[in-house]
């Protein structure tokens, strides 16, 4: 399936000023989630037509339930209630870059873009060495073009913003 080229008309490093909002919401859903516990991460899905069809943060601390990343709970909402037609012309906005996992959710759910604000790379310098805080380094570009689907992915952006929210979130 070929999706339209992504406008690129710029605020920022390729986005335009509703993405550079919906950006931002993710980034303070990942700050709303820290302030209750849990790890700082947020996401929302946001409808071709502009409408915010998501919004969810990481919950792993509260729920106990390693798979409750932002991206995964938030795809979990709208996967049951739009059809994969409406998703693909979605986008998931994530306040860093979605891990494999995630990555695979979002390709399995049929959205068909990602902005992200802090990658992974960067991520890793504050999660540090701890085995229970690294990741697989694998980037969701690589889980993107392995997919039969053509998944526009923009980031890092708002770099700045998305990092402020782990400063000292990790141990």
């Amino acid at each position: 399936m070929s999706r339209a080229p992504v406008q690129e008309s710029s605020v920022e490093g390729g986005l335009d000023a509703c993405d550079v909002r919906h950006l931002r919401r993710a980034i303070a859903l990942a700050d709303e989630g820290r302030a209750r516990g849990n790890r700082p991460f947020g996401a929302l899905v946001v409808g071709g037509d502009e409408e915010v069809l998501a919004e969810a943060f990481c919950n792993t601390s509260e729920t106990g339930d390693c798979t409750c990343h932002a991206e995964i709970n938030a795809v979990r909402m709208v996967s049951a209630r739009y059809s994969r037609q409406q998703l693909a012309a979605a986008t998931l906005y994530s306040s860093a870059e979605p891990c494999v996992m995630c990555a695979g959710a979002i390709f399995w759910s049929n959205i068909g873009r990602v902005v992200y604000g802090i990658d992974a790379v960067s991520l890793r310098v504050f999660r540090g060495e701890r085995l229970d805080q690294r990741d697989a380094e694998l980037s969701c570009r690589d889980v993107f073009e392995a997919s039969p689907s053509d998944i526009v992915c923009v980031g890092p952006a708002l770099v700045e913003e998305a990092r402020h929210s782990h400063l000292a979130a990790w141990k």
